[in-house]
């Protein structure tokens, strides 16, 4: 009994002694990526255990091993126990997504000693991008927008000339923890768009991206461009057109259809028949003579 209790007590010291030198990273990956996380350098045939503590946004699981056995694992949505050709032993994330965020906790033992690492998983969505002049009362406006990013970009003017205004940026956060990040630029005059660029920086790419503003306001992506708006017009005509189009033609063949139709339902008639005088034979004919032209020696007669 005592020596059980030496036991427990030995491993309890050691965990304690492990999580005292508790190592945290911050790690962010981009979305859709394949993420491996090691937490010892111990090979698969060293290990007297490991346990991964994962600790999400909706929920908790567990991976764990036993002197090299099985696995036993808890979160059942891909991440797995894995080994290098050395058989170092990591952490397999497929796909990660944005509900792989949270708190990953690794504690391992070994014939070389243990470790403990915590991770603190992000991800890194990539924002949509676009830029425009646009007119705001009056004036010409450069506007530069960087949407549904994961964290916020970083938006900056470059080639700036005359313009005195410091530009103006909001940052806005959507109901998914993406965030919109868009800067206005008021130019004081037609010359300073002519080299404008916008630059976006971003965790999800290694180099900054470079927007080119549009060179006419009817040219520009931007919400209130005045070619959109026309370009919406035209297919609205077009599409209105092709609609009545539609239903002229529709209601021409329906009326040649029911007179089809009637023709083909209503009764044929017989045309009546022909009123055919019968002439006598020529034996029984007989000429009727005019009295007046009768001579007294027929009359007698």
């Amino acid at each position: 009994m005592r020596e059980t209790m030496w036991i427990y007590g030995i491993i309890l010291l050691f965990v304690a002694a492990v999580w005292s030198d508790l190592v945290t990273r911050n790690e962010t990956f981009n979305l859709g990526s394949h993420v491996n996380l090691t937490c010892s350098n111990g090979t698969w045939h060293e290990m007297n255990y490991i346990i991964w503590k994962i600790a999400l946004k909706n929920r908790r699981c567990r991976l764990n091993s036993d002197a090299g056995g099985p696995v036993q694992n808890s979160c059942n949505d891909g991440k797995s126990l894995q080994n290098t050709s050395s058989a170092q032993s990591y952490l397999h994330i497929p796909n990660i997504s944005t509900d792989d965020e949270g708190v990953y906790k690794c504690e391992a033992s070994h014939k070389g000693g243990g470790d403990a690492i915590e991770f603190r998983v992000s991800v890194s969505v990539q924002p949509s991008l676009s830029a425009w002049l646009e007119r705001q009362g009056g004036k010409r406006v450069a506007v530069c927008k960087a949407q549904r990013g994961r964290p916020a970009a970083s938006v900056v003017w470059r080639n700036l000339r005359n313009s005195s205004f410091a530009p103006e940026v909001k940052t806005q956060l959507g109901s998914d923890g993406s965030y919109t990040v868009e800067s206005r630029m008021e130019l004081t005059n037609d010359s300073d768009a002519e080299n404008l660029t916008c630059a976006v920086s971003h965790v999800y790419w290694k180099e900054e991206q470079i927007l080119d503003l549009t060179t006419t306001e009817a040219d520009h992506h931007g919400p209130s461009s005045p070619g959109k708006i026309t370009l919406v017009v035209i297919v609205f005509l077009v599409l209105f057109a092709v609609f009545v189009g539609f239903i002229y033609f529709a209601q021409k063949w329906l009326i040649r259809f029911r007179h089809a139709w009637r023709s083909q339902s209503s009764p044929s008639k017989t045309p009546p028949p022909e009123d055919v005088e019968e002439v006598e034979p020529y034996a029984s004919y007989m000429q009727r003579v005019n009295s007046i032209y009768n001579t007294p020696a027929d009359v007698f007669t």
